[in-house]
């Protein structure tokens, strides 16, 4: 099977991490790579890509960006497979076809509304339950952005924090470190997006 072949998302919108481990899988052997060749290459143990590939782990978004980046595809590539010609127009991505990760021990969401064929530019949905946080942020050359859809969160950049409510908005470089949390008692949803050319396919 080729590694970069479309496969459909579960039914609940859930990813499916058999067939993403199958493709990762795929690509490294491609890419003529051992797993601990990839590991290395990557900054990722050999133990979780090894889990990965059979379908047993879920990956943080920030470990999915370190193998796309070793394997030099788009992260779509890893999460769905190459696009493929669909009815709908390639700029389009449909609310049940929206791939899910869940991140932390507190069952993070973040659902990806980008379309698969996206430049410069990625956007998500994450849902925050009450307690949680996301400790480990991709940063990289680009800015960042978003908007509080309902409840609050915590975001501190650099040196500087505050707390923000529905209907709140933000933007930072995202070289810079930044750690965000919902500390209040109810879940949290806000827009999330990265963009420039750090967030795009790879050249």
């Amino acid at each position: 099977m080729d590694p970069t072949t479309t496969e459909p998302a579960e039914a609940d919108g859930s990813l499916d991490t058999a067939a993403m481990g199958a493709r990762i899988r795929g690509l490294r052997h491609r890419a003529g790579l051992s797993t601990a060749e990839l590991a290395l290459k990557a900054g990722v143990s050999a133990g979780v890509i090894s889990q990965i590939e059979r379908g047993l782990g879920n990956p943080s978004l920030k470990t999915l960006e370190r193998l796309r980046i070793a394997l030099d595809v788009p992260l779509m590539t890893l999460i769905e497979g190459a696009a493929a010609a669909g009815a709908d127009p390639a700029f389009v991505r449909r609310r049940g076809a929206r791939p899910h990760l869940t991140v932390g021990p507190a069952g993070i969401d973040k659902a990806i509304l980008s379309p698969p064929a996206t430049e410069d530019l990625r956007f998500l949905l994450v849902s925050m339950p009450p307690g949680s946080q996301l400790d480990e942020m991709i940063r990289d050359k680009g800015q960042k952005a978003g908007l509080v859809l309902r409840g609050a969160v915590r975001l501190a950049v650099g040196e500087e924090a505050c707390v923000l409510t529905e209907g709140d908005s933000f933007q930072f470089s995202g070289e810079l470190p930044h750690h965000l949390s919902n500390e209040g008692g109810r879940t949290a949803e806000l827009v999330w997006i990265m963009a420039g050319p750090a967030y795009a396919t790879p050249d």
